[in-house]
């Protein structure tokens, strides 16, 4: 892979052209921090973050980045749709709002398509879109007094830009309940129907020691164990899946970074990846 974002990002925050409503930061050993930078709008989405946030991503998938934090900027993960953006929605005909929405729906699947490991740490509140972009996530890390609601049907509309991305994360029956009431819930709730991953109040922590378990990973390995879970989940186990699974072990095994791994580590030694 290429590594088009290491050098700008290891100097300092670095976004769209004409706009820091984006911020993206990394360190030289490839941990990235992308912030919404919208703090008076509590991080709200319209189309100009929605944008920055899709061209972040972008180079975040042609990067050799290997972890990616994702956080909201002044206390606030995000407040969902931002209520201007909205009123400029309500007065546009159906193919113009479906034109409008293909802009949220291809960033949260740039995001999805990231190699790298994903986490969102969520404060203050998750909203809407705002918990979508949670859920879009591999990882959810929520401070213990954040809330998350999905209220759209409150608004006479529907959650359903984000509903693949919450329905994998969350199941049906969580999903149905959640999006048919529009109902406000915690933290801990939304870590006891899989919407966040871990429950914790220090970021700066978790931040730390997600950095350290990463380094010990191949990262080529990472994004194809990421796209087991993408491409297995809710199969049946037929011999297809049998096939393809074996077929897929094997070429790990005879790749660069599973020989050099099974190889240190008979020799009890580090790989490459996990140097210092």
């Amino acid at each position: 892979m290429t590594n088009p974002i290491a050098d700008p990002l290891v100097e300092g925050p670095d976004t769209d052209a004409t706009s820091k409503l984006v911020l993206l930061e990394a360190t030289p050993d490839g941990v990235a921090t992308v912030t919404i930078n919208s703090p008076a709008t509590r991080n709200a989405f319209d189309e100009e973050v929605i944008g920055a946030l899709h061209q972040t991503f972008e180079t975040l998938k042609d990067s050799e980045v290997r972890l990616v934090f994702l956080r909201g900027a002044g206390g606030t993960f995000s407040a969902g749709a931002n209520l201007d953006w909205m009123a400029r929605a309500a007065d546009l005909p159906e193919h113009d709002n479906r034109t409008d929405a293909l802009g949220m729906a291809k960033m949260l699947v740039t995001l999805s398509n990231i190699p790298a490991l994903t986490v969102a740490l969520v404060d203050g509140g998750a909203y809407g879109g705002g918990a979508g972009l949670a859920a879009a996530c591999d990882m959810a890390v929520a401070k213990s007094d954040a809330k998350f609601s999905f209220s759209e049907v409150r608004l006479g509309i529907i959650p359903s830009v984000i509903s693949p991305y919450v329905i994998r994360a969350i199941g049906p029956r969580h999903a149905k309940a959640l999006f048919a009431t529009g109902s406000v819930f915690d933290a801990a709730h939304a870590l006891a129907i899989g919407l966040v991953t871990e429950v914790a109040d220090d970021f700066a922590a978790v931040k730390a020691r997600l950095a350290r378990e990463i380094k010990l990973a191949a990262p080529g390995a990472v994004a194809e164990a990421k796209r087991l879970v993408d491409d297995f989940y809710g199969r049946e186990i037929d011999s297809s899946v049998v096939d393809e699974t074996s077929r897929r072990i094997a070429k790990a095994r005879v790749s660069d970074e599973g020989q050099e791994g099974v190889r240190a580590f008979l020799a009890k030694k580090k790989p490459s990846w996990a140097q210092d």
